[in-house]
């Protein structure tokens, strides 16, 4: 099951993927998994993320789980493609895409049988048992439609991207609120925007991702 769990930098991708995909990178089909981002759309980070993996030299395919409506065209698109690649952008929305007609169930089944994830911020972050402590990052009223704040549970802490307070969003305090409200609450790893939570064979490392 391997999955990569970026804050912001993908200097980890290309490890990761030459590790588990034994082709150039041209030759390599990512699908960009953009639910999260789409309440930002004109937005420049959205613009910057993609452009920024598009750059490596892969072949990007745009995921849009909402789009589906049935599990199985989901699954379909996954099935032409070589890892997936889940971007930032509101954690709720993304988890509210997810479970709409079993697309997040899918997901989880085709990266427990070893497809490769990536996820970058809010895509880390929905891998975790829960979604709960990015309330105080991410507004939850973007996704009323949402009943939970479970996770996929594809790994057992909850990844707190930006840790580092560097971006003007999430500042040292609010990183701070995050850690006193929810530590003893669930298990959480904190991630710098220059790091990255590798997790291979259910072992999860801490890596650098400048």
């Amino acid at each position: 099951m391997p999955l990569l769990l970026l804050s912001l930098g993908i200097g980890a991708v290309p490890d990761f993927i030459s590790t588990h995909i034994d082709r150039v990178p041209g030759e390599i089909n990512i699908g960009y998994l953009n639910d999260a981002s789409l309440p930002y759309s004109g937005v420049e980070f959205v613009a910057a993320e993609r452009g920024h993996l598009a750059a490596l030299g892969y072949s990007l395919t745009d995921v849009t789980a909402s789009d589906h409506d049935q599990a199985g065209t989901f699954r379909s698109v996954l099935d032409e493609l070589d890892a997936i690649y889940v971007a930032g952008g509101n954690t709720f929305v993304l988890m509210s895409a997810l479970r709409r007609n079993g697309t997040g169930d899918v997901l989880v089944e085709k990266v427990r049988a070893g497809f490769p994830y990536i996820g970058s911020s809010a895509g880390s972050i929905i891998t975790g048992p829960s979604i709960e402590p990015v309330s105080l990052m991410d507004d939850p009223s973007e996704a009323p439609d949402l009943a939970d704040h479970a996770g996929l549970a594809l790994v057992d802490t909850v990844v707190i991207p930006h840790s580092d307070g560097v971006l003007p969003p999430y500042p040292p305090e609010l990183i701070a609120r995050i850690k006193q409200t929810y530590e003893t609450v669930y298990p959480l790893t904190f991630l710098n925007d220059d790091q990255a939570l590798l997790v291979e064979n259910d072992s999860p490392l801490l890596i650098a991702s400048p």
